[in-house]
């Protein structure tokens, strides 16, 4: 089986420690190829899913997109050394070269992938590394659902819609948050 392996410090991070934040564990967490890909791929799924226009749910703008974008860059300053070598990949996936296309999936998918993403953490990672990921997901769709409208988008207070509260609430029960 084809292994990858993912020391969580921060030189994976590719940022020094600094003041405030843990020192780095001296464990290793061993995830698979696909293992790895799921946690890393997350993210950008659920930044997509929640962006998305539905039934009930408020059309997006540009700045929706760039509130999610904001949140999954945010996980470079997360005192999760897990959370950080994810964003460390995710950046690092984006330096020109080709990149296998993703099926962007439905609502039942990326449900699953969660829950998918919540047992691989379950088995892989330490519970304190497991939970700030899952809550850091939770947080990409979140500020997505937020995020104040584009101009001409009419959402009275910026208020979240009961679609999109559903929508995160179902993505929470996903991750195992609540």
């Amino acid at each position: 089986m084809l292994a990858m392996e993912v020391s969580m410090s921060h030189s994976v991070a590719g940022e020094p420690p600094s003041a405030g934040r843990r020192a780095a564990p001296l464990t290793t967490a061993v995830y698979s190829a696909a293992e790895w890909d799921l946690l890393t791929g997350l993210p950008g799924r659920v930044l997509v899913a929640a962006a998305a226009p539905g039934p009930g749910r408020t059309e997006r703008g540009v700045l929706a997109g760039l509130a999610g974008l904001d949140a999954v860059a945010a996980g470079r300053a997360s005192d999760s050394d897990l959370v950080r070598a994810v964003v460390a990949a995710i950046y690092a996936r984006h330096d020109g070269a080709p990149q296998p296309v993703e099926r962007l999936t439905d609502l039942v998918d990326l449900l699953a992938a969660c829950r998918a993403a919540s047992r691989v953490l379950g088995r892989r990672a330490d519970p304190a590394d497991s939970a700030a990921y899952r809550q850091w997901v939770q947080s990409v769709a979140a500020r997505v659902c937020r995020a104040v409208p584009s101009p001409g988008e009419r959402r009275p207070d910026h208020a979240i819609s009961p679609a999109d509260r559903r929508f995160l609430g179902r993505l929470g029960a996903a991750l195992g948050l609540g």
